[in-house]
C-alpha cells in the first residue's frame, strides 16, 4: 500500500506555502486536497479558476515530491434546492479542469442527501433521489470524458448510494470508464449492519472491486445510542484484516489516505496498518 492523509488533517485550513511545508515535514508523499478546506490565501471561488493559478499549485506540489490521489470537491449532488444542485455541479466541473494540470489521479465526491442543509432524511434512499444523482453525474462525467479525468464516486451509509448494492447499480446505470469508486468501508457501516461488517466489505469487492481506486480509513465505535461514530485508526471495531486480505489479493500497491489522524498519530497509523497488512 501507498500511505497518506487529508490535507486538512494537518490543521486545517492555512497559508498555501505553509500547508506544502506540514506535508513535506510529516513525509506525506500523497494527499487528497480539499481547496477550500486546506488553503486560506488563495481564492477558489467558482470562476476564478485560470491555466496560472492551476500551474502555480501543481508546480509547487511537484517540487515538494506531493501527489494528489484525490482532489476533493466533496457536493451535494442531490441538494433539492435546484439553483444550489447547479452551482455545485458548474464547481465539480471546474475541479475537473484543475485535476488535469494538477496531475491528480481523480476528483472526489459522496452522493449527498435529499436536503438542502444535509440532514438525514427519508427522501435520500428513494428513487427519486436515486434519479437527481444521475442526473447530476450524467452532467459531470459527461465532462469528465471529455476532459479524459477520473470521477471518484465514495457511498456512505446514510447518503444516496448507501450500500454495495446500490454502488453496483450505480455504475452499472452510469456505464463510464470515467467513474471509479473512493471506497471507506467504515462509511457503509451502521448500527444494523456492524455485525456483518465482513460481509458487507466482501460484497463491495465481488460487487465493483475492478472499479476501486483508492481506499480512504478511519475506524468506528458505538456511542451511548448505539449509533455509529467515527474514531481514529485502531481506536475502535473495524476488521482491518479482512480488508487487507481483499486489498493484497486485488489491489496491488492502492493509496491509502488515512482519515482521522494528525502531525502527532500519523506515523504511528502508518505503522500500525503496515503491520496487519504484512501479517494477513
Amino acid at each position: 500500500m501507498a500511505f497518506g492523509m487529508r490535507g486538512h488533517d494537518l490543521g486545517g485550513k492555512q497559508c498555501f506555502n505553509d500547508f506544502i511545508s506540514k506535508v513535506k515535514e510529516n513525509n506525506i508523499d500523497k494527499v487528497q486536497l480539499a481547496f477550500k478546506k486546506s488553503i486560506s490565501d488563495v481564492d477558489f471561488t467558482t470562476g476564478n479558476y485560470n491555466p496560472g493559478l492551476a500551474h502555480f499549485i501543481g508546480d509547487k506540489l511537484k517540487q515538494n515530491g506531493i501527489h494528489v490521489a484525490v482532489l476533493g470537491c466533496y457536493i451535494n449532488p442531490t441538494n433539492p434546492n435546484e439553483q444550489k444542485r447547479k452551482d455545485s455541479i458548474k464547481m465539480f466541473i471546474e475541479h475537473l479542469k484543475y485535476a488535469r494540470i494538477l496531475g491528480a489521479d481523480m476528483v472526489g465526491t459522496e452522493t449527498g442527501r435529499y436536503d438542502e442543509n444535509f440532514k438525514i432524511v427519508p427522501f435520500t434512499y428513494t428513487e427519486g433521489c436515486y434519479n437527481i444523482l444521475l442526473k447530476s453525474m450524467k452532467e459531470i462525467v459527461a465532462a469528465a470524458e471529455k476532459l479524459g479525468v477520473i470521477v471518484g464516486v465514495e457511498a456512505v451509509a446514510t447518503h444516496t448510494i448507501y450500500c454495495p448494492e446500490m454502488m453496483r447499480r450505480f455504475l452499472t446505470d452510469m456505464d463510464s470508464p470515467n467513474i471509479e469508486v473512493i471506497l471507506d468501508p467504515v462509511n457503509l457501516i451502521d448500527e444494523k449492519n456492524y455485525k456483518n461488517q465482513d460481509e458487507v466489505i466482501n460484497k463491495a469487492f465481488d460487487y465493483f472491486g475492478d472499479k476501486i481506486s483508492v481506499i480512504h480509513v478511519k475506524d468506528f465505535t458505538l456511542d451511548e445510542n448505539g449509533k455509529v461514530v467515527y474514531a481514529p485508526v485502531g481506536e475502535g471495531m473495524f476488521n482491518y484484516e479482512n480488508l487487507f486480505v481483499n486489498l493484497k489479493a486485488k489491489k496491488p500497491y492502492i493509496t491509502m489516505l488515512i482519515e482521522n489522524s494528525n502531525e502527532q498519530r500519523y506515523k504511528n497509523d502508518c505503522e500500525y496498518l503496515q503491520e496487519i497488512y504484512d501479517r494477513v
